[in-house]
């Protein structure tokens, strides 16, 4: 079984010698020695979030926190291709669901979108609550899958802030059931920012849709079937995921 991977958002950059040891305490540490219940001789993968970390052997473990000794260093593989996920926002826990789905599947950034058929509105207060909700998903939905890297989550757009992304990405898609080119038939840039754009589940407004295709999206379809705004978007990002291993330079 895969080592069990927690967060330290100050590990050291450069990242400790190793033969160094390095404390695991707060909140991470508390999961790992009370909830975990990890013990001495146990092997544990620390990450900053940010691309880097830590493998080490637990030495001590002292109430809420635990000590290891670095073994070897771990860094993400680089990409040539940056993948950013629109998502419109979604009543109950669909949202969270696609954040959990889209960061276990290897998105580098989420982009809360305030699309005018979804159901749920994000008020000022509501909006500072929901964003750390759905940025703490994105969060151990990293380290369940032991991604070293944390997806960003932006602040919420609007249509009118989406357009102006999707003019400056090197490629954006616009997921539509009613769209006549397939996902599978579009030529991806070999480097750069792939925008996948997500509809709420009233599905994209026709004043959206002219204006997110006015600005450069390119509207297509990844299935006959109608999917949920939960799992399109890993749906879409799958497949791109698997186009990148086939044909990447």
């Amino acid at each position: 079984m895969t080592e069990p991977l927690f967060l330290l958002d100050d590990l050291a950059d450069p990242l400790p010698m190793v033969g160094s040891h390095v404390r695991l305490a707060g909140d991470e540490g508390r999961h790992a020695a009370i909830v975990r219940r990890i013990r001495p001789g146990e092997i544990i993968m620390i990450g900053n979030g940010r691309g880097q970390g830590v493998r080490g052997v637990v030495l001590e473990v002292t109430g809420p926190s635990l000590i290891i000794e670095v073994i070897n260093h771990l860094s993400s593989s680089s990409e040539s291709r940056r993948f950013v996920a629109a998502q419109a926002l979604a009543k109950g826990d669909r949202a969270e669901l696609a954040v959990e789905m889209l960061t276990e599947m290897g998105v580098d950034e989420i982009v809360p979108w305030q699309a005018s058929r979804s159901i749920v509105r994000w008020s000022p207060d509501r909006a500072m609550r929901s964003l750390g909700k759905w940025r703490s998903t994105a969060r151990e939905a990293a380290k369940q899958s032991r991604r070293l890297t944390v997806p960003k989550v932006s602040d919420r757009v609007s249509t009118a802030q989406l357009a102006q992304r999707v003019a400056i990405v090197d490629l954006a898609l616009l997921l539509h059931e009613e769209a006549k080119e397939s996902l599978a038939e579009v030529d991806l840039p070999s480097a750069g920012t792939i925008l996948i754009i997500i509809g709420p589940e009233g599905g994209i407004a026709a004043e959206e849709l002219r204006q997110l295709t006015q600005a450069g999206a390119r509207s297509v379809s990844i299935s006959e079937a109608v999917l949920r705004t939960s799992t399109a978007g890993v749906v879409a990002l799958a497949g791109l995921k698997l186009r990148r291993e086939s044909d990447a330079p």
